[in-house]
């Protein structure tokens, strides 16, 4: 214990009409390796008309560390988590919502983090279930972070680890009064300029982040684009607040135009959106594009997403879906070129690539420059410069467990080759060639049992892409040699046996 008495870490849980989705987060709660008499949970029942409310008094009178608090309804997650901190008796708080769930040995390696290295914040490692988790963030453990040496930008959900003398210190709350988005943002991005000390945990796999397919989330309804770019507007104000004109400050504001804006102004996330609300969004992002952001910020996005701003900004919306409709058949490519097996470690080589209605895509070469080749004219060249870019491109390799979902980076050299007289003749494609072994006695710190699958992960000029390789390893228990099943041998049988009834 920090104090005698005191609990290492209270877990404060907004929960709305939770029903049986709150389950998989109590069996969470109730496996911890943090003793139980070391932390305690707290429920905010925010006015629920289901059985949420007799579900959570059950729970708390079976277990002496779990308390529940009814409120009237709010409408929204932010006066329960700032209640929850206020009957919170723990040395750290950690927001976790009602479907989301941990690891078993999440809070007692958090807390441990924080203590090792003073930390008023611990951002834990996340799995993503139909939901956007941070990626780069999460390549290594980072124990002293800040806004300008890591991308700490990129995560701005609450989940998070906070010292809770910190946040009464700084008077750091949720915005209240009616549903108000972003509302994370606001308390967040205020911490991370507060922080004397933010740590990140990459090595353990501690929060399981998913969006609901009944999407009874309270975040997964369509934003009012008006309210939305509002709390935009207002976190970027924090940020002016705390920052001088210049690299650092448009760093931190392209993370809006990015996530915020342009993200839903591309590909498949466009084309599904009504019409007349995604010309809303656009018309916001042109305003604040506009009046808020210097050159820099969308000078320094890759070409992709500068040629979606440079259209935002001109009001081009016919050409925004046109792009779009192009940018909806990206997709990565791989294929496994050789596999070598001993012992308990496997050597893998690949070659991947990215492709747009199985053509790949291509650079057109102006003035010693590689430009990207997109399906409309009218943009000018310096918006489509990708010769950075192209140099930087990268090939990750990346195991997936298909249990949890734990994503871990494999060590990868790489190379990426030019392919020239591509279609149209006068461009160029890139094809990356990786190799990396994977260890399996030490993969994930040996803790291996389970499947899991070998992805490709490009990463150039504006896309992150996953090609899923055609290999899955089972380990029957930790640190066992693996067993590998070679799909592409499984597809050729049944291709073989199709053939044959066909046949007969």
């Amino acid at each position: 214990m920090a104090e005698a008495g005191v609990p290492k870490v209270s877990v404060v849980v907004p929960a709305y009409n939770s029903g049986q989705h709150i389950e998989k987060l109590i069996a969470s709660l109730l496996r911890q390796s943090l003793p139980a008499d070391e932390f305690e949970a707290i429920f905010v029942d925010d006015g629920s008309t289901d059985d949420t409310a007799e579900r959570l008094d059950r729970l708390a009178a079976q277990h002496a560390h779990m308390r529940v608090l009814h409120i009237e309804n709010s409408g929204w997650p932010s006066r329960p988590r700032n209640l929850g901190v206020d009957h919170a008796r723990g040395e750290y708080v950690f927001f976790a919502d009602d479907d989301d769930w941990f690891a078993d040995e999440a809070l007692e390696r958090l807390y441990a983090y924080a203590k090792a290295n003073d930390a008023d914040i611990v951002i834990g490692k996340m799995a993503g279930y139909g939901r956007f988790v941070p990626r780069e963030l999460f390549r290594k453990n980072r124990p002293a972070a800040t806004l300008a040496n890591s991308p700490l930008i990129d995560s701005l959900t609450c989940h998070k680890l906070f010292r809770r003398a910190f946040l009464v210190e700084h008077d750091l709350r949720f915005p209240e009064g009616g549903k108000r988005r972003l509302e994370d943002h606001s308390l967040v991005v205020r911490a991370y300029f507060k922080s004397r000390h933010t740590s990140v945990l990459s090595d353990y796999t501690c929060y399981h982040h998913i969006l609901r397919r009944d999407a009874r989330n309270v975040t997964a309804a369509l934003l009012e684009p008006s309210s939305y770019y509002a709390a935009v507007r207002d976190a970027l104000d924090i940020v002016d607040a705390n920052t001088e004109p210049g690299q650092l400050r448009d760093r931190l504001h392209r993370r809006w135009l990015r996530n915020e804006m342009l993200s839903r102004l591309r590909g498949k996330r466009l084309l599904d959106a009504p019409e007349d609300w995604a010309q809303q969004v656009a018309l916001e992002s042109q305003r604040i594009i506009q009046e808020r952001f210097a050159p820099g910020v969308a000078g320094g996005l890759p070409p992709l997403l500068r040629a979606v701003a440079y259209l935002t900004e001109r009001g081009r919306f016919a050409d925004l879906r046109r792009l779009a409709r192009w940018e909806a058949g990206i997709a990565a490519h791989g294929r496994v070129d050789e596999l070598q097996h001993v012992d308990n470690s496997i050597t893998v080589t690949v070659a991947a690539e990215l492709r747009s209605a199985n053509q790949p895509v291509g650079f057109r070469s102006d003035d010693g420059r590689d430009v990207l080749v997109l399906p409309m004219e009218e943009i000018a060249p310096e918006v489509l410069d990708s010769t950075a870019q192209v140099r930087k491109a990268r090939l990750d390799l990346v195991a997936r467990r298909r249990e949890t979902g734990d994503e871990i980076f494999i060590p990868t050299t790489f190379e990426t080759e030019r392919i020239t007289g591509t279609t149209p003749a006068d461009t160029v494609h890139l094809v990356h060639r990786g190799t990396a072994t994977i260890d399996f006695g030490a993969l994930n710190g040996g803790r291996t049992r389970g499947s899991w699958m070998l992805k490709a992960r490009i990463t150039n000029v504006g896309w992150t892409e996953d090609a899923r390789l055609p290999l899955l390893f089972i380990c029957r228990a930790d640190g066992s040699r693996p067993r590998i099943r070679d799909e592409r041998k499984v597809w050729n049988r049944v291709r073989s046996a199709v053939g044959r009834r066909i046949k007969r």
